[in-house]
């Protein structure tokens, strides 16, 4: 599989990266051997970096994640460990809440940070994200709590999840380097990122994007909406010209976009983790693209 430094200035990772979003949903059952199986799929498909979020599983994904390298510590020098913070639900974990917030204040990071590392039974977090932003940090303050985590040996880089090109901006201001990615939402059904500037802005950079829900969280197969069924219908007829499948389809589509990004699939299905790793082979026609994009808007480009 293609990998790339994330940044400049940061970690190398694998074109496609697992989303452990939904690593408590598996069918199948949460246990210890059911996460090994992913993370071995993962492995042996190229697959290197996984991506976490304090929150994920209502902060219990984590946990699971880190019983499996526990148990199998070799593991964690094959992966990148990505994990995001700043998202507080009410709950055991934030007794003192009693309704959503964000929180990317010094004094939060660090608090999540050192949870995150004692959940994941990791002694280093390659990239952390600023999950969303938070309206009422100063960004300068958020950039101090960033590099003391980087300055205390517990996090390889940092970057932000969600963010708008101005609170990109600022955030870098204050950073010095720029934040090492952006993890937006980017799909056939959700374009505003190619629109709003987010992935030009990461281009121009030298950053990778991270692609989040690259097949709109499954209302590309599922939803009755036109679009979707436009564009499912799309994606079965040119990716039989492909010998590739919908989902491979839709994820060649991010793929394609100039800035790179890596794509963040989410999956509890092993063969289905084997078929996106393939998914990086597909090389779209210029014309198909256009295809996928029209089908997805419904209407050809102005």
């Amino acid at each position: 599989m293609k990998r790339f430094k994330i940044a400049p200035q940061s970690v190398e990772v694998s074109a496609v990266a697992y989303g452990a979003w939904r690593l408590d949903q598996d069918p199948a059952g949460a246990s210890v051997a059911a996460v090994r199986a992913k993370i071995d799929a993962c492995l042996e498909s190229g697959i290197t970096t996984f991506d976490h979020a304090a929150v994920y599983g209502d902060y219990t994904c984590e946990g699971l994640f880190g019983k499996a390298l526990k148990e199998a510590p070799e593991l964690r020098e094959q992966m990148e460990i990505v994990t995001k913070c700043g998202i507080i639900v009410p709950g055991a974990t934030y007794p003192g809440a009693w309704i959503e917030h964000y929180d990317a204040s010094p004094e939060s990071i660090e608090q999540s940070v050192d949870r995150s590392l004692r959940e994941l039974q990791t002694e280093f977090i390659d990239v952390l994200l600023i999950h969303r932003p938070d309206w009422l940090t100063n960004a300068e303050e958020t950039a101090s709590g960033l590099r003391k985590v980087i300055d205390s040996g517990k996090v390889g880089s940092v970057g932000v999840s969600n963010y708008s090109v101005h609170q990109f901006a600022l955030l870098h201001h204050f950073l010095g380097d720029a934040p090492a990615t952006n993890q937006v939402e980017i799909h056939l059904l959700h374009m505003d990122a190619i629109y709003d500037g987010a992935l030009d802005q990461c281009q121009a950079l030298g950053v990778h994007p991270m692609a989040w829900s690259p097949l709109a969280g499954g209302r590309l197969f599922s939803s009755d909406a036109e679009d979707a069924v436009r564009t499912r219908e799309a994606l079965a007829r040119l990716g039989a010209e492909y010998d590739a499948t919908p989902d491979q389809m839709a994820l060649a589509w991010v793929a394609a976009l100039p800035c790179q990004p890596q794509l963040v699939i989410g999956t509890n299905q092993i063969e289905r983790i084997r078929a996106a790793a393939e998914s990086h082979k597909i090389k779209l026609d210029r014309q198909h693209w256009y295809a996928l994009w029209a089908a997805a808007q419904g209407q050809n480009v102005p």
